[in-house]
């Protein structure tokens, strides 16, 4: 897959952090730190404002709809997990969007069979009405309505046509997004280049990797 050309630094990046994080995460501020040394910033929405409880996907993607449609720059995407799931979906639907790097993207989220909850907790949750999740923005659980589970059931990230040149990451130790199913949609997709890295989901310690190879792939270094 040839190399996007250098980011101008005009151009859009925006970091969108995974389910129940925040713009303060780990990946959020080792990006920031590293983008900045080449005179570039991050932007890193808060998906689960102005309140995690009424949360959905149709919601995040209208947030970031709102932030890159007015840009007459070229937009890259970093996404982590659902992150990556909303990055998918979004180059999608806005020609803005240029290129994506994403970091075990969740693109079996539509599927209840490998979704946040089994299809009997589903359940469970749709009559309770919430269920409470870890929120890692506020450090601590917070409920969160079923609403979150039913829309994005209507997102098939999977089957999202998209044709961005892409950077992949994924751990071969990960148990929450099968490697399996990500092996799978990149090899169905002749733009998108798969990394395999002996991590876990949160790929923390492969960062200086991720770094090194997103670095390149944003045209950053010769």
């Amino acid at each position: 897959m040839p190399l996007p050309s250098r980011v101008p630094e005009s151009a859009v990046i925006v970091y969108l952090h995974g389910f129940a994080s925040s713009p303060q995460s780990t990946k959020a501020a080792y990006f920031a730190e590293r983008l900045r040394v080449h005179g570039l910033e991050l932007v890193s929405p808060d998906f689960c404002a102005p309140d995690f409880s009424s949360m959905t996907m149709t919601r995040m993607i209208g947030q970031l709809q709102a932030l890159i449609a007015p840009s007459r720059e070229p937009v890259t995407l970093i996404g982590s997990s659902l992150g990556g799931a909303l990055a998918i979906l979004a180059a999608a639907r806005l020609p803005q969007i240029t290129q994506l790097v994403l970091l075990a993207p969740a693109v079996m989220f539509a599927k209840p069979t490998q979704h946040l909850v089994l299809p009997a907790e589903a359940e469970a949750w749709r009559q309770a009405g919430t269920r409470p999740f870890f929120y890692y923005g506020a450090n601590e659980t917070r409920p969160l309505r079923f609403d979150f589970y039913e829309d994005s059931l209507q997102y098939d990230t999977f089957e999202a046509a998209f044709d961005q040149q892409t950077l992949i990451f994924q751990g071969i130790r990960d148990e929450i997004i099968p490697k399996a199913t990500v092996e799978d949609f990149a090899q169905r997709r002749p733009r998108v280049a798969l990394q395999l890295l002996d991590d876990d989901h949160s790929l923390h310690t492969s960062l200086p990797r991720i770094w090194k190879e997103t670095e390149t792939f944003l045209g950053l270094v010769d």
